[in-house]
């Protein structure tokens, strides 16, 4: 016969046993699809680290899908498949989509039980919402800017930096940075990706579809002018590359090499672009070429309604988590992305990255002039489409009226056979 004690330190093991695997099989695990690299991706782990920490019976699996075009298509791809997430981020004009389809679930009873709300900013609260309902929660929010490398604008003979608030202004500058320094590699200007093409529209007064009614505007005289615009800057000024028109990260991989003097982009590429160039870094508002005004961009996290319900609770927690204040100023001062809580400023890491690094400030002083843009299904269908016809424009294959016109016309098309 065994010992008292040993047959109780038995009975102590296999009840540590007993709790170790009920906490192992309580455990619920949540696939998050995300589409972050670099320190950005460096941050979101940090974030999810944290979470874990205090939250031990969830595990978040982070798995990176690529751009927000290529999550569209792999979600495309997958829910038929039934191997779909059970959260992904979803680019903000993109998630009405699958909102409408009943892809994800409506958050709405998650977000009104939710102290965060109250702390989110009015554009936080908003973006998320698509026909009445909450289907994401913001995570990376943005608005375009204005980057400049101040050596180069030194090195092109400006002693101080021109005004750069409109577009005769931005072509006036980009061409004499060519002139001075186009024989030693330098381009004056990185052609505009999608997002801030989006962004140069608004800022001459147009849109490309109205964000309260839904009206496509793309043949409308100001968006056209201000396509005319930007891609005379690569067939008519050759001030930025055709290379950038036909990838568009390589404007951004240029400025970073400091062979670019002026680029748009996202408020989230900060970190990056501070990292490479340190105090020659320039941070501008977007251009008011008509009128200012500039969209919101970036992504929120959603839920697949397929997931089942405790895989829902403990995502929506895992959300509710990231846009904590105190995630949200790591996820601020390591990337540049807004700041959504209106608590994250006064976060330590958030008042350290505001002070000591410059310019990581000017797209939450943009927000007076910010706008949420139109996200029913249609629109999906319209940016995908907008990347060749754009390439077509500013390389001079095609007429710009006649190539927006024809565009307006099969997006309204688009738009009636998604309604039906």
């Amino acid at each position: 016969m065994l010992p008292k004690l040993h047959i109780a330190g038995l009975a102590a093991v296999a009840a540590l046993l007993t709790s170790t695997a009920a906490q192992a099989q309580a455990q619920v695990d949540v696939t998050f699809w995300h589409s972050f690299g670099g320190k950005s991706e460096e941050a979101l782990n940090t974030i999810v680290e944290r979470f874990e920490a205090t939250n031990p019976d969830i595990h978040i699996e982070p798995e990176h899908i690529g751009n927000y075009e290529e999550i569209v298509t792999q979600l495309q791809a997958a829910i038929p498949a039934g191997r779909g997430p059970d959260a992904v981020i979803m680019e903000v004009t993109r998630y009405g989509l699958f909102a409408d389809r009943g892809v994800l679930m409506d958050l709405t009873p998650y977000m009104d039980a939710d102290p965060l709300k109250q702390n989110l900013y009015p554009f936080a609260q908003e973006i998320g919402i698509y026909n009445g309902k909450n289907y994401i929660v913001p995570f990376n929010s943005s608005t375009p800017v204005t980057y400049v490398n101040r050596d180069i604008f030194k090195r092109a003979g400006f002693d101080e930096l021109p005004p750069l608030t409109t577009f005769a202004e931005i072509t006036a500058a980009a061409k004499q940075i060519q002139e001075r320094l186009g024989e030693d590699g330098i381009r004056g200007i990185a052609a505009p990706g999608q997002f801030t093409r989006w962004g140069l529209v608004m800022g001459n007064g147009s849109d490309l579809v109205d964000r309260t009614t839904n009206e496509v505007m793309l043949d409308t005289p100001k968006t056209i002018d201000a396509y005319k615009w930007m891609a005379s800057l690569v067939k008519d000024e050759h001030v930025a590359s055709e290379d950038n028109v036909t990838d568009e990260d390589s404007g951004g991989e240029q400025f970073l090499a400091g062979k670019v003097g002026i680029i748009f982009n996202s408020t989230g590429n900060f970190g990056g672009n501070y990292r490479a160039l340190g105090d020659n870094l320039r941070v501008l508002p977007m251009p008011c070429n008509d009128g200012c005004s500039v969209p919101i961009g970036g992504a929120g996290i959603g839920i697949l309604d397929s997931a089942d319900q405790e895989v829902k609770d403990a995502a929506y927690k895992f959300i509710s988590f990231a846009a904590s204040p105190e995630s949200n100023a790591l996820w601020f001062a390591t990337t540049g992305y807004m700041p959504i809580n209106r608590l994250t400023a006064e976060e330590p890491v958030a008042k350290e990255a505001m002070a000591g690094q410059p310019g990581i400030d000017v797209a939450i002083k943009q927000l007076d002039v910010a706008h949420g843009r139109a996200r029913p299904p249609f629109v999906t269908w319209m940016r995908t489409q907008e990347y060749d016809l754009w390439q077509a424009m500013a390389l001079g294959q095609r007429d710009v009226t006649e190539v927006m016109t024809e565009f307006a016309d099969q997006t309204r098309a688009e738009a009636a056979r998604l309604s039906q």
